[in-house]
């Protein structure tokens, strides 16, 4: 479903990766923010749904590699003399939290399919950024980041299906894609990542 679901998000427009390409800098604290956040989703994961033990051990592994990624991104900020300064809101991720359904269980299936989504999104859009930048460590390391992406959308799709019907889990993939693309469309392309 992973690759069906990447195919199905609307494509990242040009004027994207220029605003990036423009203040790069800016793009690489918002890109260790998102890493942070993710992280610290993830353990939310295993704090909110202690009783789901098949996602204890992923959740828990993907926060540490989140964590990685942000200490990764951590070392390019300090070696560029970049300062962080605190977290914004994101437009982009409180769109979709908007449309996460009550109820214990549902709002679980609809978390476990909104990360995914979002996570899609990070591979589409890292992977652009990956082509774009010339050869060299950076190239390489956002190659690598756009790996980790992929698997992480995956994970999180492999998760809904273990514990809903996997036509479930298709029509709230189907729902959180469209809910995606109005919420990406709606933010004017900026030096961050969503």
């Amino acid at each position: 479903m992973t690759s069906s679901m990447q195919n199905r998000l609307t494509k990242t427009e040009d004027a994207w990766l220029n605003a990036v390409l423009a203040d790069f800098d800016a793009f690489l604290l918002d890109h260790a923010a998102c890493e942070r956040k993710a992280s610290a989703m993830a353990m939310t994961f295993v704090v909110r749904y202690p009783d789901r033990d098949a996602i204890l051990d992923p959740m828990i592994r993907l926060a540490k590699e989140e964590l990685s990624h942000f200490h990764q991104v951590f070392g390019i900020c300090q070696n560029r003399g970049l300062r962080f300064s605190r977290d914004s809101k994101d437009p982009y991720v409180n769109a979709l939290l908007k449309q996460v359904r009550q109820g214990r269980d549902l709002e679980f299936l609809d978390r476990l399919v909104m990360a995914g989504v979002v996570e899609a999104r990070g591979h589409e859009r890292f992977g652009r950024l990956a082509e774009a930048l010339p050869p060299g460590e950076m190239k390489d390391f956002y190659v690598a980041i756009t790996q980790s992406e992929e698997r992480h959308s995956g994970l999180f799709i492999k998760l809904a299906e273990h514990y809903f019907p996997s036509e479930v889990v298709e029509e709230r993939v189907t729902f959180f894609i469209e809910q995606e693309s109005r919420a990406i469309a709606a933010i004017p392309p900026r030096p961050a990542l969503h």
